[in-house]
């Protein structure tokens, strides 16, 4: 599966978004950087779905442009003039060649869905690999309104608990590629990363001094 990530170059504040093509090419947000639309263009000539782990603004502010150029369906897990379909835990979503799980995972925000494959798990905002604050597993924020660290804890656990290959302490999970929403992506123990990002929120304390 070949993903990209359309916002690399951003200068300005913007998430990551991944063109994932394939049998079903798709991008994972949308971004919030002027001129996706273009990069993505580089990369194919149709895009058939945009697949949204929520909404907040540094996710979406460009999904209009995106969809005014290729006319893609859009799957969110809440509604958005964009949406074409809704997505609910535990369904099920083609990206790229391989066939994902929807996995509802709130507290950076209540409309968070992560997407996890047999290999691959594009994980939003609710785990990160790095991102200024820890290197080698982080995890949201959740000191602004609406957001709850005790919820996020909750959707960190619940990742751990739907890795394949079993839920245990000591099990081991094929998948071996997580794309983030911010920061790097990461190759490799992905359920290690996901356990530190766990350990460190489970802490309670702030993520960064000012909040």
């Amino acid at each position: 599966m070949n993903v990209h990530n359309v916002t690399a170059d951003a200068e300005t504040f913007t998430c990551n978004a991944y063109l994932v093509t394939g049998s079903t090419t798709t991008l994972v947000d949308a971004g919030a950087v002027s001129g996706v639309a273009d990069t993505i263009a580089e990369y194919t000539d149709t895009l058939d779905r945009v697949v949204l782990t929520h909404q907040h603004g540094d996710h979406i502010a460009e999904l209009d442009s995106v969809t005014d150029a290729f006319e893609p369906d859009c799957y969110a897990y809440s509604d958005h003039p964009q949406c074409t379909h809704t997505i609910e835990d535990g369904d099920r979503i083609d990206i790229g060649d391989e066939v994902f799980e929807v996995v509802y995972t709130p507290g950076h925000a209540a409309d968070h869905v992560s997407f996890m494959s047999e290999t691959t798990i594009f994980t939003g905002d609710v785990v990160v690999h790095d991102d200024g604050a820890f290197d080698d597993g982080s995890f949201g924020r959740t000191d602004m309104p609406g957001q709850s660290r005790e919820r996020l804890i909750e959707s960190i656990r619940t990742l751990l608990e739907r890795l394949p290959d079993g839920g245990g302490d000591n099990a081991e999970s094929s998948v071996e590629h997580m794309y983030s929403g911010h920061g790097g992506p990461f190759h490799g123990d992905v359920r290690t990363v996901i356990e530190r990002a766990l350990e460190r929120a489970e802490r309670r304390e702030p993520k960064y001094p000012d909040e």
